[in-house]
């Protein structure tokens, strides 16, 4: 199995596919760390200088860095290895999930029906139309993103996506892979020690890893993931039941969920928004607020905007809107989120914005010193898979 699957849909990999996926793993590290970091150097000491002779003054955005680094030999070896390691992620998770494909959605049926540690329920909608962004890309280079279906009852995507996410992330993510939730949601506890929430929505929930720590941090609440691909929410389900998680899972568009008005205490997504059009993005923020109660809170664990990076960090994130099949990634960071959600409903008052230190990487110390100090969320590190990850958070409370 890879590292970081431990549940029981874990796939049995041969050893030669471990030691792919090693390998793997080992290629990106080396890639996001020290191909990096000369990267920035060559900017440094030779395509800046270069610049501001002939413009007579240093780049100001990221386009503009993009497009002098692209003729450089240095960035034209870093996004050849970087596709590369990003579709050797796929390829090494892909053959084993094939070859216990229907293995695999046994054991989650058998998981989704026990009773016997969770009781959780799932929803799956036989005539729901997978909106057309996630229909026809192919998001982070994933073959089949996290929709397509194959067989009846399929779980393939969610095994795909939850196995080359151990891969992708390096051990950086936690035994479970949910050091982003743990992080964010440990943050948002420490600094709202007196906030109780009944009912907790998860937008864009694939597999469950941003769910599932929301019960940890409220045993008491009630907990549901969203998300359009059914092999996605299959898998979430029978992951929960075997972990010992009651939670709801459902296949549901973002925009258009159905719930009650004013019905949860807090709407959360992780890595979602910066998959979605700059429209509907909008009419997810609108949808949050019509749902959330009075009182309660949304919170969106994303990518910095452009306006808080600098102009080479801004540009060094905003590769993946060009060679890693996310075209709304750059158009996402572009955007003010204080007039996003302003423009959904919520006062600009209420809004903030705050960058958790991973807990896996800095402990729980770091991160209740990061909640006690509420620096400005600020930081080179933010959103990065690399040493030293930490997690930039917005998000408003409805008045």
């Amino acid at each position: 199995m890879t590292e970081n699957v431990n549940h029981d849909l874990k796939v049995d990999y041969t050893r030669d596919e471990r030691a792919r996926q090693h390998f793997v793993m080992g290629m990106r590290n080396h890639v996001l760390n020290n191909v990096a970091v000369n990267l920035r150097t060559v900017y440094q000491q030779k395509v800046e200088p270069a610049f501001v002779r002939a413009k007579k003054r240093k780049p100001k955005s990221g386009p503009e860095i993009h497009k002098a680094m692209k003729g450089e030999t240095l960035f034209k070896y870093y996004s050849n290895l970087r596709c590369n390691t990003q579709e050797s992620v796929w390829r090494s998770v892909i053959p084993g999930v094939e070859r216990e494909v229907d293995d695999v959605k046994r054991r989650a049926q058998v998981l989704s029906q026990s009773t016997e540690k969770a009781h959780g329920t799932l929803e799956v909608d036989p005539k729901f139309v997978v909106p057309r962004y996630v229909a026809e890309l192919d998001v982070h280079l994933m073959p089949g993103n996290y929709h397509e279906e194959h067989i009846s009852g399929d779980v393939s995507q969610g095994a795909i996506y939850d196995n080359g996410l151990s891969v992708f992330a390096m051990g950086l993510l936690g035994p479970r892979m949910e050091d982003i939730t743990q992080s964010v949601s440990t943050y948002f506890q420490l600094r709202n020690p007196d906030f109780k929430p009944k009912r907790i929505l998860d937008m864009g929930c694939t597999v469950g890893h941003s769910t599932l720590p929301w019960k940890d941090r409220y045993p008491e609440a009630e907990v549901i993931g969203v998300d359009v691909g059914a092999p996605m929410v299959r898998y979430a389900h029978a992951r929960a039941q075997n972990y010992g998680v009651t939670a709801t899972f459902a296949q549901k568009d973002a925009e258009f969920t159905g719930y009650d008005d004013e019905s949860f205490d807090i709407i959360y997504s992780c890595m979602f928004l910066h998959e979605v059009p700059g429209k509907n993005i909008r009419n997810i923020l609108k949808e949050a607020h019509r749902m959330l109660k009075p009182g309660g809170v949304m919170i969106h664990y994303e990518l910095p905007p452009n306006d808080l990076m600098s102009p080479y960090d801004g540009f060094y994130l905003d590769w993946d809107a060009y060679y890693n099949k996310e075209p709304f990634y750059k158009p996402f960071r572009d955007m003010s989120p204080i007039d996003e959600c302003a423009r959904a409903g919520f006062s600009k008052k209420s809004f903030f914005n705050y960058i958790a230190p991973s807990m896996s990487f800095y402990g729980l110390d770091a991160l209740k010193k990061a909640a006690n100090e509420d620096k400005a969320a600020t930081d080179s590190s933010v959103g990065r898979f690399a040493d030293g990850v930490k997690w930039f958070t917005f998000g408003a409370w409805k008045n």
